[in-house]
């Protein structure tokens, strides 16, 4: 019978990837989720029954000990940005990541892969790099021989960072950010599968792998780079510090009075993570160490963000069109 891995948080953005993956290598997956019933698209890759979406609720011992049970591997691909609420940091960053080890450790799961972040640290400067690093914690004092990845921002077609920021390019001219000149590494959401597919199959030594792309970028570089792609000009301004941390007052405010209806766009705790670079540290071990090329952003961006163009789909061939209608011109 073939291998069985549980994948938590696996119709994500990450965790879809490591599914696919892990049923091409022809493993039964069970994808532990909040909505099964929204997740069927998962099923799609393996043969009928291998790949099966599951209810989860990672804060309750019961029904994460139900999906842990009987798994040789389990990968832990949860994460949150809400500060407040049942699935806050807390709860889902460090109680549920320890959590899970524990009952893979007491079920006897062979390997156990965690996906944290770089700048997990519990004395990190944000609640939400200091709750990634109490995760880290419970993890290894529960299962000492778990691989954990630390990624850098994670770019892919369904990512929630230049597909946001593409999507504000509609607005208006201008294109507000917060720490323009903070670095990141920006990392390829299939190449940090591949890296959590190796450690669920044993082919990766236990440890923290901090996972970067091939560049690194100021935030400002990268969204001239998406502009770039997106064939749109618009002015790129640097809110600073303190008025944007203010901002995220505003706004987490407006959630709290609307119940939710109107989230954030900013929080003060990620203002506070801005401030800090997000690139891999020196001396970690990373994508060297497992054998996995990195992927360029330059091959990924134009694959998704297409959509966002002035004429969509057919820009490439209005471009075309127009090169040629010049050339033609010059004879």
């Amino acid at each position: 019978m073939s291998k069985l891995v549980t994948i938590f948080g696996g119709s994500g953005f990450v965790g879809r990837y490591v599914a696919y993956r892990m049923a091409q290598a022809g493993w039964r997956v069970r994808v532990a989720c909040r909505r099964p019933e929204t997740a069927g698209f998962v099923r799609t890759y393996g043969v009928v029954g291998q790949v099966e979406p599951i209810l989860c609720n990672i804060r309750n011992d019961d029904s994460v000990r139900d999906l842990t049970r009987g798994a040789d591997a389990v990968v832990n691909c949860v994460g949150t940005f809400e500060r407040k609420g049942k699935n806050n940091f807390d709860a889902v960053q460090d109680a549920g990541a320890t959590r899970i080890a524990r009952m893979a450790a007491e079920e006897g799961v062979q390997h156990l892969v965690h996906l944290s972040a770089i700048g997990a640290d519990v004395d990190g400067d944000s609640l939400y790099a200091q709750s990634k690093g109490r995760g880290e914690q419970g993890i290894l004092e529960h299962f000492p021989n778990a691989v954990i990845l630390r990624p850098s921002i994670v770019f892919g077609p369904e990512d929630a960072f230049f597909n946001r920021f593409a999507g504000m390019t509609k607005m208006g001219p201008a294109l507000p950010v917060v720490g323009a000149d903070t670095r990141f590494q920006p990392v390829y959401v299939g190449d940090v599968a591949d890296a959590a597919a190796m450690g669920a199959q044993g082919k990766a030594a236990p440890g923290i792998y901090e996972l970067g792309g091939p560049d690194v970028h100021t935030f400002r570089e990268l969204m001239e780079m998406m502009l770039r792609v997106i064939r749109r000009r618009r002015m790129i301004i640097n809110i600073p510090f303190l008025p944007a941390k203010g901002l995220g007052a505003l706004m987490e405010l407006g959630q709290t009075l609307t119940l939710g209806l109107l989230p954030a766009q900013i929080t003060r705790d990620q203002v506070t993570s801005l401030k800090s670079d997000n690139v891999v540290s020196d001396g970690a071990k990373g994508f060297e160490d497992l054998g996995i090329q990195q992927t360029s952003l330059e091959a990924v961006l134009p694959d998704y963000l297409w959509r966002f163009r002035p004429s969509g789909q057919y820009a490439a061939m209005k471009e075309s069109a127009k090169d040629a209608s010049g050339k033609l011109g010059t004879h």
